[in-house]
């Protein structure tokens, strides 16, 4: 059988996938490691180097922008809302969305997925002007040429984390996206230490800029239907062309995957954070097929459009993001 190697994140849902417990119809799966995946996105948008990989969507939407080599399948193996990513330096008197204007906000790129679903809130909820504010970057793009001018690059090797800290940036990103990690997503990226949380007044520390951050979330999610992606399956477009059957076989290999995991974890005990999105969705945590995330789709579409990252002609329509295949929602 044909060989088929595969980058994806330490996820128990698609294990059974990477093992062997769960076959692709006509090929043996080579697990290629790379921790953390997000090291994975640009080898494989800037040098195909891997047969099957999870991409960041934003990134995957801009390289079908650009032509590059890839297909999608429509399995979406996590997912996060975003109202509890923003944290402001104390004393930088921020109380409500609007006061972001005209500040210096960490975002480890500007094009990660995390700062486009942030600003698309921002300004769709809150009538922020994303534009005026200046947005102070760590790490290239994943792919470039659509940076904004009101980015500004961090030079001296300190992370976002020490400017939140020394009150040089006003409001930063947590995590991945931000003040939880230094500089680019190399082997041996380690987490840098996320700033100490002050108190409500943010007297003390960085404080979020929403304090009941998962109410707000599950409010949105229940007003628009918008349920945050924050990662897609691509296959080299060489191999599907070789094989049209490919991206179907591979879909419904990860959907019994998952399956297999629901079955052994039905409230997804081991993983809280599924465990608690399962109950703000009111059921599967991480939904797979078209018809099912199209409301998401269309949604991070948009807001990179707005953003700049994508041409306004770019296709809305969901099901012409992917490769032609079976995909029942699963």
């Amino acid at each position: 059988m044909a060989k088929l190697t595969v980058a994806l994140g330490n996820y128990r849902h698609a294990q059974a996938l990477i093992d062997g417990g769960v076959p692709v119809d006509g090929y043996d799966i080579e697990e290629v490691k790379v921790r953390p995946i997000i090291g994975a996105y640009r080898r494989m948008i800037r040098n195909l180097e891997f047969d099957v990989c999870e991409l960041a969507p934003t990134s995957y939407l801009m390289a079908l922008q650009e032509d590059v080599a890839l297909t999608g399948v429509p399995v979406f193996l996590n997912r996060r809302f975003h109202h509890g990513d923003v944290q402001c330096a104390a004393g930088s008197g921020i109380r409500v969305p609007k006061d972001l204007e005209g500040r210096r906000v960490g975002v480890r790129a500007y094009t990660v997925t995390t700062g486009v679903w942030v600003r698309g809130v921002l300004a769709g909820e809150y009538g922020v002007d994303v534009d005026s504010i200046t947005w102070v970057v760590d790490d290239d793009d994943h792919i470039e040429g659509r940076t904004p001018g009101n980015v500004e690059r961090v030079t001296d090797g300190r992370s976002l984390g020490e400017l939140l800290r020394a009150g040089e940036i006003d409001a930063a990103f947590t995590g991945n996206a931000g003040t939880g990690r230094a500089g680019a997503p190399t082997a041996g990226w380690t987490a840098a230490a996320e700033p100490a949380a002050g108190g409500a007044t943010g007297d003390e520390g960085p404080y979020p800029l929403f304090a009941d951050a998962d109410v707000l979330g599950h409010d949105w999610y229940l007003r628009t239907g918008i349920y945050p992606l924050h990662s897609v399956v691509a296959v080299r477009a060489d191999l599907v062309k070789a094989d049209p059957d490919l991206p179907t076989a591979l879909y419904a290999a990860l959907a019994r995957s998952k399956q297999l995991q629901v079955a052994d974890d039905p409230e997804w005990t081991e993983l809280p954070r599924l465990g608690l999105q399962a109950r703000q969705v009111g059921g599967d945590p991480i939904p797979y097929g078209v018809d099912a995330n199209a409301a998401s789709l269309g949604a991070l579409v948009r807001y990179s459009r707005e953003q700049g990252l994508l041409d306004p002609d770019f296709p809305g329509d969901p099901h012409r993001l992917f490769a032609e295949g079976d995909y029942p929602s699963a």
